[in-house]
């Protein structure tokens, strides 16, 4: 079988389009930055197909009916109903009606049971599904329009800003502070930011993070705005590729393989034995009295109450599973979920909350301190883009620690706005009482240092030093392998002017000291891998977050992280090594949806037992 690297080739896909120039870009896709015409975009949505993935017409309650209807046993039963019925009324001088009635009511229950379960839960997923947005706003003729996202076609200039969905695989063409989450597709929680020109040559090992030229369909806009250019349709883009290699040739359950076994088995039995029975009394009782006896028979080795007491049993696990909010579409899952032995989970939203949570405020020399948070606050409140959840994440815990008020104290002088080429931002606030201006920084922690000369201590103010320096860096290492991502605060409070700051004012600053943000664990995370532990139950960690994150994570809510093995070295394993590897190794990271069906799947052929992928 071939690897599932091998059915979607990232470099393959957008190796070309995510280097290539802008003007190149829109000249190859007969386009341009005001977007198509109307006349242009209904010639290519004729010939390229409307964008969306191929789905299976709905199905109609008479589909789920029929399908429980004719299930293997209930086959088996109707066969010997039909048996019956030549039997016991068209041969019989006195017909009898009881056998036939009784194996149609059983058969009638299982049938309604299994429908009614299956056809309620079908019908509530789809109206889940109807709920998602399904527009886009692009330029026709230059001007915005929304529209459908089906009919959006190559070419198209889609306009992007915070909230969007992402439509298609796009390029960005013009860019403004766009951040796009790709959780959906990779699980890393942190948003990654897109830009319109490739910052650094991609290694030869580049995974989806790094095409940051590239929007794929499927994520979402967390901020900032962006032009883009519709390179690949819904069936060409990566999501469409993965969706079809996950859904091609899905396999049947081990619930299903027993019930079909077990139907073939009775089966066999009947055609040796009813043959045998009857020519065994044909040559002593008549050929009606010998015939009947071998279908009793038949009807003595058959379970005529098993497919009522699976019906009922599945649909009872359903009911019990729709009191925890949690759909089940097809009956036979509940057994496939109960006979699990291994769980392969993702990490953020399942074992995380899947927000960014502020969770230490510390100065220069590691220890909690009240002033970093209100100084990080102020720069928080008063800053006037889009607020992200860095910003969000601050404000929470301002107000949960009592600090907010210090916006009623301040007044906004000014703001330096954030951009990627110094990754800080900062704003100028001015005391109600004193007057004092002070000058507010945040952002990355090298960029920080790079403007400090001095760092503020227990009230003093302390020049930097080599050991200093060590010290500090040591502190936000050590927050990195606790899985939280640090961003340093600095402020400067003799301004030498009262208006128009700008980038050259961030300088001989004072370092305050970190906040480390980290994506917390569920409560209920420790205590339910502790209970699958107890039951018997692996629990595997495959997730598409960065290794110190997952490490963290793993760590707090009790699954092994002696070895962690990153989705680039999946890559290089055959399957067979990689089964070897799966029988000591739980946690994996950096992982590609791909990737993450290669594992199961290869879980599945080593281990031939039941699994879950949740």
């Amino acid at each position: 079988m071939a690897s599932y690297n091998q059915n979607v080739d990232i470099d393959k896909m957008y190796g070309t389009v995510s280097k290539s120039s802008v003007s190149d870009l829109l000249s190859s896709f007969s386009s341009n930055p005001n977007g198509l015409t109307s006349d242009m975009a209904s010639s290519f949505l004729h010939k390229y197909g409307f964008n969306q993935l191929k789905e299976g017409k709905e199905k109609k309650w008479y589909f789920y009916f029929f399908s429980s209807l004719f299930s293997p046993f209930n086959r088996i039963l109707l066969g010997i109903a039909a048996v019956l019925i030549y039997t016991d009324i068209v041969l019989a001088s006195h017909p009898n009606y009881s056998n036939i009635v009784v194996i149609l009511i059983l058969v009638l229950t299982s049938t309604l049971l299994e429908f009614f379960q299956e056809f309620r839960s079908n019908q509530a997923a789809s109206k889940l599904r109807s709920l998602v947005a399904t527009t886009a706003t692009v330029l026709r003729d230059a001007k915005k329009e929304k529209i459908p996202i089906p009919r959006i076609t190559l070419g198209d200039i889609v306009l992007l800003s915070a909230g969007d969905m992402i439509p298609a695989d796009l390029r960005v063409i013009e860019s403004k502070d766009l951040h796009v989450s790709q959780s959906s597709l990779t699980g890393e929680s942190d948003a990654i930011k897109k830009v319109v020109n490739l910052e650094e040559p991609l290694a030869s090992d580049y995974s989806l993070s790094d095409l940051n030229t590239i929007c794929f369909m499927g994520t979402n806009v967390i901020s900032g705005s962006a032009k883009a250019l519709v390179i690949k349709l819904a069936p060409d883009t990566y999501f469409g590729k993965v969706a079809h290699t996950l859904e091609t040739g899905k396999p049947k359950t081990d619930f299903e393989k027993g019930i079909q076994n077990i139907s073939k088995l009775l089966i066999r039995f009947m055609l040796v034995m009813i043959p045998i029975t009857f020519f065994l009394n044909a040559w002593k009782h008549n050929i009606l009295t010998a015939f009947t006896f071998a279908v009793a028979i038949a009807i003595g080795i058959t379970p005529l109450l098993l497919p009522v007491i699976l019906s009922s049993s599945l649909a009872k696990g359903a009911i019990r599973m729709s009191k925890k909010k949690t759909i089940v579409k097809k009956l036979d899952s509940i057994q496939n979920f109960g006979a699990m032995n291994i769980l392969c989970t993702d990490k953020t939203g399942t074992l995380t909350e899947d927000k960014i949570v502020l969770e230490k405020y510390l100065n220069v020399q590691g220890e909690e301190d009240f002033s970093v948070l209100e100084q990080a606050f102020l720069n928080s409140y008063f800053q006037t883009g889009l607020k992200g959840n860095i910003d969000e994440a601050i404000i929470h815990k301002a107000e949960e620690k009592q600090v907010a008020f210090l916006k009623d104290n301040y007044l906004k002088i000014d703001e330096i706005p954030f951009d990627f080429s110094r990754r800080r931002l900062s704003v100028i606030v001015s005391s109600k009482e004193t007057n004092q201006k002070v000058l507010i920084t945040k952002g990355a922690v090298e960029e920080i240092l790079g403007i400090c000369n001095t760092a503020k201590f227990q009230g003093e103010i302390v020049c930097f030093t080599d050991e200093l320096k060590s010290k500090i860096r040591s502190i936000s290492k050590t927050l990195n392998k606790q899985g939280m991502r640090v961003v340093a605060v600095c402020e400067k409070r003799e301004l030498q002017k009262d208006e128009n700051f700008e980038i050259k004012d961030e300088n001989e600053m004072t370092l305050i000291g970190f906040i480390g943000f980290l994506d917390p664990p569920k409560e209920s995370a420790k205590v339910a891998i502790e209970k699958l532990n107890d039951y018997g139950i692996r629990v595997m960690i495959l997730t598409g977050d960065n290794l110190e994150v997952t490490k963290a994570i793993c760590d707090k809510v009790n699954v092994n992280t002696s070895s962690i093995v990153l989705g680039s070295q999946v890559d290089r394993l055959n399957d067979l090594a990689l089964s070897r590897l799966l029988q000591k190794v739980n946690v994996f990271a950096k992982l590609s949806p791909v990737q993450k069906a290669r594992i199961i799947r290869v879980l599945k052929e080593s281990r031939k037992c039941s699994w879950l992928y949740g």
